[in-house]
């Protein structure tokens, strides 16, 4: 008989470690991709969205008579919306008008109310907006606060690493992950560097005036509070078209429709793989490419 599970939450993590083969340039490097579009709500943020929400619980800040508050690019706002479905909770998230409308409707049916920020003001717009809705009415709203929450990286550090440390049996040299809130790689630095600090860590940033929806470049935004650049042992950018362009790759070599923050993701372990002259290298592909549209993953040229 199979594992029986609770509610969807129980399928939160334990995500497939898949290796990637034709898009790899260097056959004595073994890349292999984290997929987090296995996670319910199909993205990696479904991890910390719930270890935040039960955190809060926990400590007492989040009780059911207050509305769940936060800002989102979207992947966040659906792990927030999932959790609060499940355990009852009412949720507003503030979001850029820029978002696709395959993330709005997914939020929408979850039963989230949105509210949305002028497209030139990208994330920080909204979050300016969450931050003054909760100073004016604090007893009314639970902040997540994604960017300076550390229930954030403890998600990966509890979750995500010792999944990965399981998978690859301890024998891996690099881990790559794109940087957004840098959750995922504050937690993952924090797992390993105790663990098996020989694991070198790399943060993926776009470069200035990227259109990467859910990525954040440091210097031209409000940085994570939660973001320490001491604990990546390199930092790597990456142009917009490289990782749209790698993600319809990953598509059509090795079956994997994803996101542009996995497009980046994977231009980088590519870079990396072809500068080593052996060695394993683990990647986050954060999400699905389904929930984009038209901005990057799916855009396709006809011949």
């Amino acid at each position: 008989m199979g594992r029986s599970y609770s509610n969807i939450l129980d399928q939160v993590g334990l995500t497939p470690l898949v290796p990637i083969n034709r898009l790899n340039p260097n056959k004595d490097v073994q890349i292999l991709a984290k997929v987090e579009m296995y996670n319910p709500g199909g993205s990696v943020k479904d991890r910390p969205a719930l270890c935040m929400i039960e955190d809060a619980e926990e400590k007492g800040l989040l009780t059911k008579d207050k509305i769940i508050l936060e800002a989102t690019s979207g992947n966040t706002g659906i792990g927030l919306a999932l959790v609060a479905a499940v355990k009852g909770y009412r949720i507003l998230l503030s979001m850029s008008e820029a978002v696709s409308e395959e993330r709005v409707k997914i939020l929408r049916a979850m039963g989230a109310d949105l509210h949305f920020t002028p497209a030139r003001l990208s994330t920080d717009g909204s979050i300016e907006f969450v931050y003054s809705l909760i100073r004016e009415q604090p007893d009314k709203y639970w902040l997540a606060d994604q960017f300076n929450n550390d229930a954030n990286w403890m998600a990966h550090y509890k979750g995500t690493g010792p999944e990965i440390l399981d998978q690859t049996d301890g024998n891996l040299d690099v881990i790559v992950a794109s940087m957004g809130t840098t959750g995922t790689v504050m937690g993952l630095s924090r797992y390993f560097k105790e663990v098996l600090p020989s694991v070198q860590i790399v943060g993926i940033e776009p470069y200035m005036g990227h259109k990467i929806q859910g990525l954040k470049n440091m210097k031209e935004s409000y940085p994570p509070g939660i973001y320490q650049r001491a604990r990546l042992d390199r930092l790597v950018n990456i142009e917009d078209e490289e990782a749209y362009q790698t993600s319809r790759l990953l598509a059509k070599k090795e079956g994997l429709f994803v996101g542009m923050s996995s497009g980046a993701a994977m231009a980088g372990a590519i870079r990396l793989a072809r500068e080593m002259k052996a060695g394993r290298i683990v990647v986050i592909l954060p999400d699905g490419g389904e929930r984009w549209g038209g901005t990057g993953a799916a855009r396709s040229s006809r011949p």
